[in-house]
């Protein structure tokens, strides 16, 4: 069965912005779509912030095995509610990856704990972006490092956790260099950020930038069913503990009681 991915878009560039709109006709979006649907493995489909509920129904993000999510002008305009939804469908076992200022966005935030705040600079400045593990499925069939001759420039000291691996590394030309392809876990769902993708540069239609995204797209994919409620944490009573013990003083919840949030 194709994994199912939905790559939600913000698409406020596009319709803004007479250069991203020539690089991006269809949106950012379609294009990594389409880019993914040339592999028999994959379906993608596509939502932006304009749809309702910005595309993130509950009844889509069940049918989303990978979500794939770029953001940047329009961050706030996301509603807190979405977010939660989100965030509870990657504890619950969805894959989600990031693209480039989703850095900032507020489901990456939520699901990070950090600031996620970086050094940048827009002059379309060489990226030159190695790998820095090449056995992980991520780096996939892409050579030991490849360039985008324009880019924005991403420099540390980048305010994330500590990822559990670190898959590339860029170098750009002015001389900063940024942890730029990072993989976390939370709860039950895998978490990829991937650095390249400034709006106004064609970086989403680059071969190896394509790739990477479609070899998260698999290693992100977890083919268990997804957990019911990630967040449960229900009281259990002294007569169904695993062994016999005896209640020995006093307590503030009664059996059956949720507890306090």
């Amino acid at each position: 069965m194709a994994i199912r991915v939905t790559v939600w878009g913000e698409n406020v560039h596009e319709r803004e912005n007479k250069v991203v709109a020539g690089i991006y006709p269809n949106g950012m979006h379609s294009t990594i779509a389409d880019a993914l649907n040339r592999d028999p493995g994959v379906a993608a489909s596509t939502v932006t912030l304009q749809d309702p509920e910005h595309g993130m129904t509950a009844e889509k993000l069940a049918q989303t095995d990978v979500l794939i999510w770029w953001g940047h002008a329009a961050h706030g305009d996301v509603a807190d509610t979405v977010v939660e939804r989100v965030c509870d469908a990657v504890w619950s076992g969805m894959g989600a990856i990031f693209l480039h200022s989703a850095h900032f966005a507020k489901p990456f935030k939520r699901l990070m704990g950090s600031p996620c705040n970086l050094t940048w600079r827009e002059a379309g400045e060489r990226e030159r972006i190695w790998l820095t593990s090449r056995s992980h499925p991520i780096a996939a069939g892409l050579p030991d490092h490849f360039e985008l001759e324009n880019e924005e420039m991403y420099g540390e000291p980048f305010g994330v956790p500590d990822p559990m691996e670190t898959v590339f590394v860029s170098w750009f030309q002015g001389g900063e260099v940024f942890r730029s392809g990072l993989t976390y876990k939370r709860g039950a769902g895998s978490v990829f950020y991937f650095r390249p993708g400034h709006e106004t540069y064609p970086t989403y239609h680059n071969a190896h930038v394509q790739r990477v995204i479609l070899n998260a797209v698999k290693w992100a994919h977890n083919p268990a069913p997804r957990l019911v409620d990630a967040s449960a944490a229900p009281n259990v009573p002294v007569d169904k503990a695993l062994e016999p013990i005896e209640e020995r003083g006093p307590r503030l919840h009664h059996d059956g009681e949720e507890g306090f949030r």
